[in-house]
């Protein structure tokens, strides 16, 4: 069959490849590629992303600027694999997490306190939004492929309580996924002083009385 006039498939997510590679178990096999995201990941919680030069990390790589530079092309190539990395760490994090829920109900609540928490809680991923939330939220919200990524994830799950008979058939499980999403996302870039993020029973209540009856059928009247 010819592929002439074929589009090709559009480029994995940051958040796509992050998943995938917590499920497949991949790791980083080149010990310089690593030594330099370890030392480009201390760098941007010391300073900052956009404060950082690829000269300050192959100094605290202790290796050559030409080394990084054949590790890494540019430094938003740099950036991207050591944000990838923390992505994947929440998500092999997360994978463990899940087993110890018991119900469905259970499971959401730990996804959207477990997410908030993992998210604040780490050095590079907090600190951006505290100190660069508009690189975050651009990074977040430019394209909407990675609020779509994370959407596509939370939908995942939901299919699987659903093939489980967890949840309603007839649920719509892209469109629970969104709101889902586009409330966790929210509490992350934009502040509030109603809500203590920090609290994690107070976020697990939240999740109890307003994202558990996404899913829950409807009660009888």
């Amino acid at each position: 069959m010819s592929t002439a006039g074929a589009s090709a498939p559009a480029p994995k997510s940051l958040l796509e490849r992050a998943f995938i590679d917590a499920v497949e178990h991949a790791g980083e096999v080149d010990a310089v590629r690593t030594r330099l995201l370890d030392a480009a990941y201390e760098q941007f919680c010391r300073m900052g992303i956009q404060r950082s030069s690829m000269e300050e990390i192959a100094r605290r790589a202790d290796l050559s600027r030409i080394t990084v530079y054949r590790k890494f092309d540019t430094k938003d190539a740099l950036v991207e694999q050591v944000l990838l990395r923390e992505f994947r760490r929440y998500f092999d994090r997360f994978l463990v997490d899940i087993r110890s829920a018991q119900t469905v109900a259970d499971r959401v609540v730990l996804g959207f306190v477990s997410a908030l928490r993992a998210t604040r809680s780490n050095s590079l991923i907090g600190g951006l939004i505290d100190t660069e939330r508009g690189l975050l939220a651009g990074s977040l919200v430019d394209d909407g492929r990675m609020l779509a990524t994370v959407r596509q994830f939370v939908a995942h799950q939901l299919r699987r309580e659903q093939r489980a008979g967890n949840i309603a058939d007839g649920l719509n499980v892209d469109l629970t996924a969104e709101m889902m999403v586009r409330i966790s996302a929210s509490f992350l870039l934009v502040p509030t002083d109603i809500v203590d993020l920090d609290d994690d029973d107070e976020l697990a209540a939240i999740a109890r009385q307003f994202i558990v009856p996404m899913v829950e059928s409807p009660r009888e009247p």
